[in-house]
Order: C-alpha cells, then sequence, then structure tokens
C-alpha cells in the first residue's frame, strides 16, 4: 500500500491532493520553489523539499529535480496534479525507473494522447495542413499541454504566420514544448459547445464514463464556470459522448483519471482531445456522483478493482473559477497580497492561498474554485452565485463580480451558452455597477476610529468633514459631521458606526456595510475603493503615447527589427510580455513614430514601467 506521496505540482491542486492522502493516513511530501517557499501547500505537507529558482522551467518542469526530491523524502508514489509535468510520458517513466508508484496513466498512454495531433490521428481525423480562405477561421493550438495556452483564433489568412509564431513561444515556455498544429475553429461563430467526459479507469479492464460537464463559459480558451452534467443534451448525444470517451480510452489502454473533450455542435460531437489527468473541473463530477477521484486514482495505482458499474448521480454541480486578475483590462492578471478570502458555509472552495498569502507573477492567477451542488440545477446555480455574492476576497481585483454576473445571465439560466459567450457579453457583464452608499459606509467607519480627543465632537458648530475616494474609476466626495449623538449624514441616518462595521438607513430600510481597510485599499461589501489624500501629491506625468506595463512580468519577445525612429501602425504589436504563464501582447495605440523603446527580451518590469512611446502622426 502507498504510505507517502510526493504532489509534482504547487498551489491548489497540491493542497487538494494532501487532504484527501490525509484523510487516508497518508504522508505527504510537498516540492516548492522559491516563489512558494511559504505557500500553503508547501506549509499543509508533512515534509517539503527546495527546488531552487522561481520559474516554472527551473522548478515544477524540471522532472529529475522532482523524482529526486521524491527519492530524498522518502515517499513512495507520485500524483502529479494537473499541468506542468502531468502529461508529461518521459517523466512518468522516470517515476517508475525510480522505483516509485506513479499515480496516473501508463507512460504509453500518455504518449499516445499527449499529442492532440497524434489523438487525433489515433480517432481518424486529421488536422489541416494547408490553410486556405474557405477553411477560416481556425484554431491554432498547441499539440502539448493545455490550459488554454499556446492557442490562437485566426480568422485572417495574413495573421496565420504570427498566430503560429506567437502559439509556438507560448507553448515552448508553458509545456517545454513548441509543437503547434492547425484545426478548423468551431467556437463561438458556430454556436459550440464545450462538453467532456471523466473517465476513471483501472488495469482489470474497467472503464467508468462518469457522466458529462459542460465548461463553455472560457476566456483565451480557458475554462470559467464548469458544471455537471451538461444541460440540454439528448439520451442519445450523451451515450455518443460516452461510447467515444470510452472508445478513446479503451484504444491506449488507459488506467486512471482522464477526460475526453468534445466540441458540440449543431447536435454533433467533435473529438478535441484526451487529456491524461486530472481536470481542474474534477469536484462537480465528484459532487454529483458522491465519489473522491483523487482517492480512486490512489486505489487504482494500488491495484485494486473499480466496481463494475459507476455510482449513480445525484443533482447538480457548479464550479466558478476565482482569478486574479481584470477582465474589464484584457483579463490582465494581477498580484499582491490576498488580505483575506472567505465564502459562506454550503460551499466547497478548493484553494491553494489563505489570509496573508502573496500572489506572485510567476504561475496561473487561479486563487479558488468555489463549487455548489444541489438537486437541480438552478438551485446550484442559485446557490452559487448568491455565496459568490457574499465572498470576501480583499486585495488584487478579481473576477469575482464577473462570475455572479455570468451565473445569472438569462443565457447561461436557459443553458443556451457556447463559447462565444465573452465575446458577446464581455462589455455588458463588465460594466462598473459600485453601491453608492460605499463611499459613506467607509467615510464614517474611519471617521469612527478618531472620535478621541481631536477627532470627535466639539461644543462649537463645525463644518461638515469631508473625504474623497475613488471607485469604478470615478471619484467620489462624502461629507459627514460630528454631533453631540455621533456621526450624522444629509440624507441617510446612520444607525451604527465603527471601524468594521456601519448599519444606514434610508427612506426605513437598514443596510449593514462590513468595510476592512488595507493601506488606502477599503473594501466595503463587495466593493473596493482607493481613499484618496487630502492634499494629492503632484501627478506623475507620461509623455503622451506612453505604453506603460499593465503588470509586473518579463518581456519575452520584441517585434523582430523594431528600432526607435521606426514607422509603426495602430494595432501593430510592438512586444510581448509574460506573466503568470500567458503572454501578453502589447501594441502600438496610434500610428506613428516609436520615439523610445525602453524593453529588451529577458528585462523584468513591473507595474507602470514605460515600455514604449509612440508620437502619433
Amino acid at each position: 500500500m502507498i504510505a507517502s506521496v510526493l504532489a509534482a505540482n504547487r498551489g491548489e491542486i497540491a493542497c487538494r491532493v494532501f487532504r484527501t492522502c490525509r484523510d487516508a493516513g497518508i504522508r505527504t511530501v510537498a516540492v516548492h520553489s522559491d516563489a512558494d517557499e511559504n505557500a500553503l501547500h508547501t506549509r499543509m505537507a508533512d515534509v517539503a523539499v527546495r527546488l531552487p529558482g522561481a520559474s516554472p522551467a527551473d522548478t515544477y518542469l524540471r522532472g529529475d529535480l522532482i523524482v529526486k526530491a521524491a527519492v530524498a523524502a522518502g515517499a513512495d508514489a507520485v500524483h502529479p496534479g494537473y499541468g506542468f509535468l502531468s502529461e508529461n510520458a518521459d517523466f512518468a517513466r522516470a517515476v517508475r525507473d525510480a522505483g516509485l508508484v506513479w499515480v496516473g496513466p501508463p507512460p504509453e498512454a500518455i504518449e499516445a494522447m499527449a499529442s492532440k495531433t497524434r489523438a487525433k490521428e489515433l480517432m481518424g481525423i486529421a488536422p489541416l495542413t494547408d490553410v486556405t480562405e474557405a477553411d477560416l477561421p481556425v484554431l491554432v493550438k498547441a499539440a502539448a499541454g493545455g490550459g488554454g495556452r499556446g492557442m490562437r483564433v485566426v480568422r485572417r489568412l495574413a495573421d496565420l504566420d504570427a498566430a503560429l509564431a506567437a502559439a509556438r513561444a507560448e507553448a515552448a515556455s508553458a509545456f517545454g514544448d513548441g509543437e503547434v498544429f492547425v484545426e478548423r475553429y468551431l467556437g463561438g461563430d458556430a454556436g459550440g459547445r464545450h462538453v467532456e467526459v471523466q473517465i476513471l479507469a483501472d488495469s482489470h479492464g474497467t472503464v467508468w464514463a462518469l457522466g458529462t460537464r459542460d465548461c463553455s463559459l472560457q476566456r483565451r480558451h480557458q475554462k470559467v464556470i464548469e458544471e455537471a452534467p451538461a444541460p440540454g443534451l439528448t439520451p442519445e448525444l450523451t451515450a455518443e459522448l460516452h461510447r467515444l470517451a470510452v472508445r478513446a480510452a479503451r484504444a491506449v489502454d488507459y488506467v486512471g483519471a482522464g477526460t475526453v473533450e468534445f466540441l458540440v455542435a449543431g447536435g454533433t460531437a467533435h473529438f478535441l482531445e484526451m487529456n491524461t489527468r486530472l481536470q481542474v473541473e474534477h469536484p462537480v463530477t465528484e459532487a454529483v456522483f458522491g465519489i473522491d477521484l483523487v482517492a480512486l486514482q490512489l486505489r487504482i495505482a494500488e491495484g485494486h478493482a473499480l466496481d463494475a458499474d459507476p455510482p449513480h448521480p445525484h443533482g447538480h454541480a457548479v464550479e466558478a473559477r476565482l482569478y486574479a486578475e481584470d477582465p474589464a483590462n484584457g483579463w490582465a492578471p494581477q498580484t499582491g497580497r490576498l488580505h483575506r478570502l472567505a465564502v459562506p458555509d454550503g460551499i466547497r472552495l478548493d484553494t491553494g492561498y489563505t489570509d496573508g498569502d502573496d500572489i506572485g507573477v510567476h504561475y496561473d492567477p487561479m486563487l479558488a474554485k468555489a463549487v455548489a451542488h444541489a438537486p437541480t440545477r438552478a438551485e446550484a446555480v442559485r446557490r452559487l452565485a448568491g455565496a459568490l455574492e457574499r465572498t470576501a476576497v480583499h486585495g488584487p481585483v478579481t473576477n469575482r463580480d464577473l462570475l455572479v454576473r455570468s451565473l445569472r445571465h438569462e443565457e447561461f439560466t436557459s443553458g443556451r451558452m457556447d463559447t462565444g459567450f465573452y465575446d458577446r457579453h464581455l462589455a455588458a457583464l463588465t460594466r462598473p455597477a459600485p453601491d453608492p452608499l460605499a463611499p459613506l459606509a467607509a467615510a464614517l467607519a474611519d471617521a469612527s476610529t478618531r472620535t478621541g480627543r481631536f477627532g470627535g465632537w466639539r461644543n462649537l458648530p463645525s463644518q461638515p468633514q469631508v473625504k474623497r475616494y475613488a471607485m469604478a474609476g470615478e471619484e467620489h466626495e462624502v461629507h459627514y459631521t460630528h454631533t453631540r449623538t455621533g456621526l450624522t449624514a444629509e440624507g441617510v441616518r446612520v444607525v451604527h458606526a465603527d471601524a468594521e462595521r456601519v448599519v444606514l438607513e434610508t427612506d426605513g430600510v437598514r443596510r449593514r456595510f462590513d468595510v476592512a481597510r488595507y493601506g488606502d485599499r477599503v473594501h466595503v461589501n463587495t466593493t473596493t475603493l482607493t481613499a484618496l489624500p487630502r492634499f494629492p501629491d503632484p501627478t506623475t506625468h507620461h509623455a503622451p503615447g506612453s505604453l506603460l506595463a499593465p503588470m509586473p512580468g518579463t518581456v519575452v519577445r520584441v517585434a523582430e527589427g523594431l528600432t526607435e525612429g521606426a514607422t509603426v501602425q495602430e494595432g501593430q504589436p510592438l512586444l510581448w510580455l509574460e506573466a503568470m504563464k500567458m503572454e501578453h501582447r502589447i501594441t502600438a495605440p496610434a500610428t506613428g513614430t516609436l520615439a523610445e523603446l525602453n524593453a529588451v527580451p529577458g528585462q523584468q518590469v513591473t507595474v507602470g514601467s514605460v515600455l514604449a512611446v509612440v508620437r502619433a502622426a
């Protein structure tokens, strides 16, 4: 039996594996980069082994170092999680060659399915080789890995070469494999839905098809909201999806947990790929089938047989991925201190962070996954939306409000969504809707802490106090007064005010505001404000046309031949930043002359750094 497991991963999935191992009495071993020295997964494990460095290429993608860590720590099994080396056949072989148990499929199965091009050939599907106008739009896709990295939609033939180069570079950085291929794009333009089947197979010939999942709500080809079962499928289509998934698993003598992904369009299932690992969205399947997939992975790795038939599903489950990112600003990832993360009771929260942890630039910006289960889809969706609406996320900007609005959008609640959902609705879903009373609540909470010798009521009449806040990109000024009976504000009755809680009454209706302040950032319920100084410092000015780094990261490429003095066109890509495992393109804001170029490949930049200056023509 397995006595000690090393999780060859980090963050949320490593913590997820450790929880199951602890329940089973299995000792846990973590590996960590220097950036993750104090991360939750590192603190949670019984033993932790350092991988020197911070970038994935130096740490979590170094299979040789991970195998050495497992041997040194006395582990007898390795669980790969997802991402990084989870679908690397050579790593699986190295684990086995070291005399360790590999909690995953056979290396031969990984090899057969890890390359999406080979997987399609196995299923009788040929990728596009000579792309013509008639084939457009097409999707450039990394042959290895997943998570939306190394993928580009091409709608004009003239953009194909650039998309191929960008996808190769991103895939090589994320997976150590720059192979890409081209296929017809059947995404939102065609009303396509991303539907997948969870597979679980043992070494005795039993293969389970554990229902379906819908993962159509995606940004940058990476999933945002997932659910099980997929809504609106006919029994015949569901049976066909199960048949194809089992066929794919049996074709490679699959063992362990895996997922077969499809694009469903026009009532027809189109095979996409098989992921030879656990998926991020596996909790919705666990909730519906009442199982622990990690525990089953461990049992299968120990040689146990599955029951002849899978358990029966019950109810519906929905999962939302909480990202540290700004959806209204090109999904730009965010960094900084996560002061607080708390969800209401009754919701499953899988996370790799706790209060006080720092969110860095080296890894994926996913903070947590929130999962709700209920007897019906409508109840599960309502439960998750309500819980997220009341979730406290104090720190960097997140996609929490987008998740709530997405779950309540009529197209989603009716089950009519497809992979083009955010292409159509992102602008409306990210339109600011701040609470107009939030600035007053913030000001009253702050004033309540200064009601002593110098801040409180005086025996002489005084002018109202003034506080200024930035909220949703606009400045708000609020007025309040200290009186003999306490704090007052025009048009509002102040029922209670202290540093953490304010109760206001308007038109006979009382509302409670929970307030938390961290420096100049103030969180009032789910609204975030920035306290502005009474006497602002002179504003820092940048030259017109300055291109500022939207996030901390690394300059990975500069456009070929680009030099100061060159003529550039509006929208022309000038350079690429890499942050949180994603590439971000910086383009010319106008047609003109490149007056300054301050970026070189390999350069580390901070938020607001001037990368280049374009002088408009």
